[in-house]
């Protein structure tokens, strides 16, 4: 990417009224390249590996992404290229400097590739479960495309899968209105995806439409795990975020769903709508709710990807304190997001008291080198009241392979 052209934007964003905490890290991934020696065998790296199986471990919530440059398969809105409309712009130039494929041609091939370099430098048997997104869908399963972000197809997430097999798991995202859902979920669970991935406000579904019943007993009978975004959604553009509320998922836990509540509901307020009337509750709050109830005990885990950005720090504390959830959490880096420099304050995790200040300077580091080990050395060093997440929050393999 021009970098000329980044931090221009960038500046356009922070006068747009962002704070100034979001200087004190810088604005940009460096993109370094390759993982020195010296930042592998580090301490604090060392120590982060420590007791865990890579074998056991799937990064449970890494996106594709693609602008269409390679075929079909990869599309974006063509708002987030065009400077009159801002917000989607700025989150384009982020997104790409984020994955730190520069110049490199075509995007599509190239974000894979820096994917493939940085599973390299993990530990071998280390895994990311690459995420196909689907379109926003109309009220009958129609294809919205003005109300669609992205798209990377279940095809391009299984292709991309088998090309590096050593490296890659996949999940599908199949909305439950289009009229081929559950044919489409019959095929990807005969192609080995891992699970199936939601934003609801983003792509206009609905968990607690009774509609979605067939395709709830389909991936039930299937044992395949639904991954859906809680809480309120700042990275994609939304159409309607009440959607996003991890109340509305009760009907697919309800059905024998195995239901990964993503970022555990970590931003926003939503309706209680088991108190219909009452005041707006944290969706944090709300998925705690459904977290504390027996009888989602077996089917019902939250993913700790994003927790550690500034706008939800208060709640990794509060993720950090709940020692009774340490095997009900899964790890995720949300990559690319986890690469967004702004996004994820070094210095306002020290200031809260869940990083240790020795720790920055190599987390910086590892940042501008490699976004997903820098994710996995960053949680593993959270503390707060002496705890920590262990080593069940990273190895993750057995959720997806407990069909």
């Amino acid at each position: 990417m021009n970098r000329r052209r980044f931090v221009g934007a960038s500046g356009a964003l922070l006068l747009a009224g962002c704070s100034d905490v979001l200087l004190r890290d810088g604005v940009s991934n460096e993109c370094l390249g390759a993982l020195p020696a010296a930042l592998r065998d580090h301490p604090l790296v060392q120590a982060a590996w420590e007791g865990i199986d890579p074998a056991a471990v799937i990064d449970s919530h890494v996106h594709l992404v693609g602008i269409g440059d390679t075929g079909p398969d990869t599309w974006i809105n063509p708002e987030m290229d065009e400077i009159w409309h801002p917000t989607r712009y700025l989150q384009r130039l982020f997104y790409l400097n984020a994955t730190c494929i520069g110049d490199r041609r075509p995007v599509d091939d190239a974000v894979v590739q820096r994917l493939v370099e940085q599973c390299r430098e993990m530990r071998p048997g280390f895994r990311t479960l690459l995420l196909a997104f689907d379109w926003a869908r109309d009220a009958h399963g129609a294809i919205d495309r003005s109300a669609s972000t992205f798209r990377v197809s279940d095809a391009y997430a299984a292709r991309t899968a088998a090309r590096h097999p050593d490296l890659f798991e996949w999940a599908a995202s199949i909305h439950p209105l289009d009229p081929a859902a559950l044919a489409r979920l019959d095929a990807g669970s005969a192609m080995g995806m891992r699970a199936v991935k939601w934003l609801p406000s983003a792509q206009l579904i609905d968990p607690a439409d009774p509609r979605c019943d067939p395709f709830y007993a389909r991936l039930a009978q299937l044992r395949i795990p639904l991954i859906s975004h809680g809480g309120d959604e700042r990275a994609v553009h939304s159409e309607r975020e009440e959607l996003d509320n991890p109340l509305r998922l009760r009907r697919a836990l309800d059905a024998g769903v195995r239901v990964v509540i993503a970022h555990c509901a970590s931003l926003g307020q939503g309706k209680d709508l088991d108190a219909p009337g009452t005041p707006l509750r944290d969706n944090f709050e709300l998925f705690a709710r459904l977290m504390d109830e027996p009888r989602y005990r077996a089917n019902l885990v939250g993913d700790v990807s994003a927790i550690t950005q500034l706008n939800r720090i208060d709640v990794c504390a509060k993720i950090l304190a709940r020692s009774d959830w340490a095997d009900r959490l899964l790890n995720g880096s949300d990559f690319p997001l986890a690469g967004v420099v702004p996004i994820v304050s070094l210095p306002a995790l020290v200031e809260h008291g869940l990083l240790p200040t020795d720790a920055v300077p190599t987390l910086h580091a590892l940042r501008n080198h490699n976004v997903l080990l820098f994710d996995f050395v960053l949680k593993r060093s959270l503390t707060h009241d002496g705890k920590r997440f262990g080593k069940a929050v990273f190895e993750t393999r057995r959720w997806f392979e407990g069909r």
